[in-house]
């Protein structure tokens, strides 16, 4: 029998309507939560919906809008009135040499994956209360050279310090900050790197031989961390990150 660790509570996730989003929106539905998730491809978000049933919230939107995030939390607000957990998963990644990158690129994956990041955790704060918990997707990269990948590791490496700054204030609200590093995983993400199928075969086959379990790992292994590190199983635990990368980053 399934645990109910979350039954009654309420999660919200960004990036929710794919991969390890909705991985982890599954798994908190699976779990007794009323959940709400943020997408911006109106297809995948409706199905997403459709396949988390009847405790789900879906809003279409873009966390680098933050009039989409008042969206989110207003219809949050109406429907449950308060967030007991927080995903902030939503990111992207734009793969390139230096000398390939453009102002707009940069400046997409900042807006996302940093602005995004912050002004989510902005706006849901006053709907969280002492006892509630926030998770933040970072990646595996922030403790890693790897090439092509400059701009989107240096969103990731600013998104860890923020956590750690962010730990210490919300620390005195009795909220909980930690942050889960993924490593190679299977997500429909590798199809939106602006590569060539080729490349994208021969780039995951490069990651995976660094692996020291030899394979990808799964959203749903993510979203199990992810899950551990919002319960109140990890009520001691905040501040800290962990790796779910298969020993790439430590071995």
């Amino acid at each position: 029998m399934s645990k109910q660790r979350f039954q009654g509570k309420v999660a919200v996730v960004t990036g929710g309507n794919s991969g390890i989003g909705f991985a982890t929106a599954k798994a908190f539905v699976s779990e007794g939560a009323r959940v709400a998730i943020l997408g911006r491809d109106a297809k995948t978000l409706a199905t997403a919906k459709a396949a988390l049933g009847a405790n789900a919230i879906a809003v279409q939107g873009d966390v680098a809008r933050t009039a989409d995030l008042t969206k989110l939390f207003d219809a949050v607000s109406k429907e449950v009135g308060r967030i007991d957990t927080l995903f902030v998963n939503a990111g992207m990644a734009l793969f390139a040499p230096i000398e390939q990158v453009d102002e707009d690129s940069f400046e997409q994956q900042f807006a996302t994956n940093v602005k995004g990041a912050y002004f989510t955790i902005q706006k849901a704060l006053p709907l969280m209360a002492r006892g509630s918990s926030i998770v933040i997707n970072a990646s595996a990269v922030i403790d890693q050279g790897m090439p092509n990948t400059s701009v989107y590791t240096a969103t990731k490496v600013a998104i860890a310090s923020l956590a750690r700054s962010l730990s210490r204030e919300l620390a005195a609200r009795g909220i909980r900050l930690n942050i889960v590093n993924p490593g190679p995983i299977e997500t429909p993400i590798y199809g939106r790197l602006g590569l060539r199928e080729d490349e994208v075969q021969g780039m995951a086959k490069q990651i995976q031989g660094q692996v020291p379990l030899d394979r990808f790992g799964t959203s749903d292994e993510v979203a199990r961390t992810v899950l551990f590190l919002a319960s109140d199983e990890a009520s001691f635990v905040h501040g800290t990150s962990i790796h779910v990368d298969g020993g790439m980053a430590s071995l």
